[in-house]
């Protein structure tokens, strides 16, 4: 068995998040991946605590969230020597991921147009806030901003409380994975035509193209949705109820899935009931539907009324801290948690029948790998 991307060279000219994780992802799945690092190196290795100290270097937790399996070189782009050092890996390279402002690489002649003058087949991928074109290209855009533009914060949070946003940095972490879809569709396309292309990936226009449902509801109605809290906009029951000793989700999809639940609390006539007996009726009749249900839910404690309704074929599941769900026997199961140099972490969620990930290295010490790093005795 090999890794799926066994043998791509790719060079990361990027920082923080976005760019990091598509890079991630690619040498999970067996991508030689170069990170290029300034001499202070990538600003998140300072953002800390909880930091990790491995070999004398003291790195913040966050970078190895997004950098596990890399090499690393760092370089002072302004110095003439150094400089020829990069171009020399960009002109060997597969893939390029940089997420520097529009036009940023272009003073060092690292944006796409020089690379492509000397490396055709380069797949260059560029990583902004708001993308290469469009009113708004030129600004600066970080994932909190990029959050509440898009129109996820507005429907993130109690119905009666501010916007929120959400608990992990999604407008990153959504443009590196589309990032990564991008790349491995410009590959397959330079097999047939037998030159790359660059890739222009925004986070606003990850976050908006994610809006999925939300979207089309405004799209079809003309009205914006609203916060709801943890209220679906369009099904119920399918929140939160309270329980003897805490809260559970409970997640009915279909007519059947309600009718199953309602046997399960012994309430049959509820299943029967015209106000609830269809999807449109119970969004209708919510407040007075789960009036009803939590002055049963109340009865139970939490994990016997989750093994209860699983059993009855209800969805549902307890609302885990972090700690409880990287506990969970399924997520053992599942490989989710690696160990590779003894540093903890949490693999690419890709399971393959033949190929398999690259997991055995952790994110690089700055410029650990020093002037040797590179490709050429590979050429």
């Amino acid at each position: 068995m090999t890794e799926p991307l066994a043998g791509l060279k790719v060079l990361e000219i990027s920082r923080v998040l976005a760019g990091p994780w598509a890079g991630q992802v690619l040498a999970d799945l067996g991508a030689d991946v170069i990170k290029v690092e300034s001499p202070e190196g990538d600003d998140t290795r300072q953002w800390g605590p909880p930091f990790i100290e491995r070999e004398g270097d003291r790195t913040a937790a966050y970078f190895y969230s997004c950098n596990r399996g890399k090499r690393s070189v760092n370089a002072n782009l302004k110095d003439p020597g150094q400089l020829r050092r990069i171009k020399e890996l960009a002109l060997q390279a597969d893939v390029i991921i940089e997420n520097f402002k529009t036009g940023g690489l272009r003073t060092f002649e690292l944006d796409y147009a020089s690379i492509a003058a000397g490396n055709p087949r380069i797949v260059y991928c560029s990583i902004t806030g708001f993308g290469q074109t469009g009113p708004r290209a030129s600004y600066p855009g970080y994932d909190l901003m990029i959050q509440g533009m898009s129109g996820a914060m507005d429907i993130t949070g109690p119905e009666d409380g501010p916007p929120q946003k959400m608990g992990v940095a999604f407008a990153d972490i959504f443009a590196g994975l589309y990032a990564v879809v991008g790349i491995q569709a410009a590959l397959s396309e330079r097999e047939r035509a037998g030159i790359g292309q660059q890739i222009d990936i925004a986070l606003f226009d990850c976050m908006t193209g994610v809006l999925a449902n939300q979207a089309m509801n405004y799209l079809t109605t003309g009205q914006s949705p609203k916060r709801k809290g943890n209220l679906h906009p369009n099904l119920t029951p399918y929140e939160t109820y309270e329980t003897l000793d805490g809260h559970i989700i409970i997640a009915v999809g279909n007519n059947r899935q309600f009718t199953a639940l309602c046997v399960a609390l012994d309430a049959v006539e509820m299943a029967a009931d015209d106000r609830y007996s269809k999807s449109e009726g119970r969004l209708a009749n919510r407040k007075e539907m789960n009036a009803s249900l939590n002055s049963l839910t109340r009865r139970w404690p939490k994990a016997d009324l989750v093994t209860h309704l699983i059993a009855a074929g209800v969805p549902a599941g307890p609302i885990n801290s972090i700690e409880e769900a990287l506990q969970d026997p399924q997520s053992s199961a599942r490989g989710m948690r690696i160990d590779p140099e003894g540093v903890p972490g949490m693999r690419t969620p890709i399971s393959f029948s033949r190929s398999h990930l690259s997991l055995g290295r952790s994110a690089p010490a700055l410029a650990g790998e020093g002037a040797e790093i590179g490709w050429l005795d590979s050429n």
